[in-house]
């Protein structure tokens, strides 16, 4: 075991591991039979989706809302799966919670929030868009305003998901996980980097929406001014500086998928695995549609990370 100077640590992981409702702890993790699409490469799944709000989302939060002292008010933004989960974690501990969302958001994820007691606005073109005017409600009203990606609990409680990879009975070749604004790469790949650093982590971004892949290939921050993906739930344009610090030495390598091939990936997880899954969470499987030749032989794990669809979009995708 190496050991790896980042803000986040492993003994946070740990407390967090205790902590988090276990509503979202010991997620089902499985050597699959290869999918008919996928000859010659073992496939190891992580699925994220069997709790109540269908997202990994639900363990930072939980952990996050939990260090949060009595009588404050909250405000995040939101493509849907995080807001869900601070709405989640909020009302089991009466914190007031507004949600801001794109007006383009998945209407199921929205509706979702405001069931479980979150006040929801919608503005902006897309989440980044949002983001900006949830900051400025923030500043205005003197609420806390709450970064995914940022905050560190919201890492911590995704490191959790790497602790229980460990217990994985065979070795891992390369663990390809969904990267948007970066939670839930990092805190997989700093357990995995820390305590296996002989398992290659590849980060999978749409290539519609390739800002964090392109901004760590390049060394610095680039924005694009809009996104054109399904994956709305990694549709980032806007990359956290700190957030690229925090993946910049944890990613051996990164891979853009075609939004063709996330539909596929999408149908091969629900035909032969029997779950739904969003975009965003067959981007692992998507790039080994891909590129099968650099997968070949090897054992490669990948999260299945959110589930929320709208009958609409299960119809027309799957």
């Amino acid at each position: 075991m190496r050991t790896i100077h980042h803000r986040l640590s492993l003994e946070h992981i740990a407390e967090a591991a205790r902590t988090i409702d276990p509503v979202f702890m010991r997620s089902p993790q499985f050597l699959c039979e290869p999918l008919s699409e996928l000859p010659d490469i073992a496939l190891v799944l992580k699925v994220e989706t069997l709790n109540p709000i269908r997202s990994f989302k639900g363990r930072g939060a939980d952990f996050l809302v939990s260090r949060v002292p009595p009588g404050t008010s909250l405000v995040c933004a939101s493509a849907g799966n995080f807001g869900q989960a601070m709405a989640y974690a909020c009302r089991k501990r009466g914190v007031q919670l507004t949600v801001y969302a794109a007006t383009s958001a998945n209407v199921l994820k929205v509706e979702r929030m405001r069931s479980l007691g979150a006040t929801v606005v919608l503005s902006g073109k897309d989440f980044d868009d949002a983001k900006l005017e949830a900051r400025h409600a923030a500043r205005t009203t003197g609420a806390r305003f709450v970064e995914d990606s940022l905050d560190i609990e919201t890492l911590t409680g995704a490191g959790t998901i790497g602790l229980e990879l460990l217990e994985l009975p065979g070795p891992l070749d390369a663990l390809l996980v969904a990267l948007g604004n970066g939670a839930l790469f990092t805190g997989v790949a700093r357990v995995i980097k820390e305590c296996c650093p002989q398992v290659q982590m590849i980060a999978v971004q749409a290539a519609g929406a390739p800002a964090m892949v392109e901004s760590w290939r390049a060394g610095q921050i680039i924005v694009h001014d809009q996104i054109q993906t399904i994956a709305d739930g990694i549709g980032v344009r806007l990359p956290i500086p700190q957030a690229l610090e925090d993946i910049r030495d944890l990613i051996d390598r990164a891979i853009l998928v075609q939004e063709d091939s996330l539909l596929r990936a999408m149908r091969l997880l629900h035909q032969h695995i029997g779950i739904v899954v969003e975009p965003s969470a067959a981007v692992g499987v998507a790039a080994l549609l891909e590129q099968p030749d650099a997968f070949r032989g090897k054992t490669i794990g990948t999260i299945v990370c959110g589930s929320n669809l709208t009958t609409e979009q299960m119809r027309e995708w799957l």
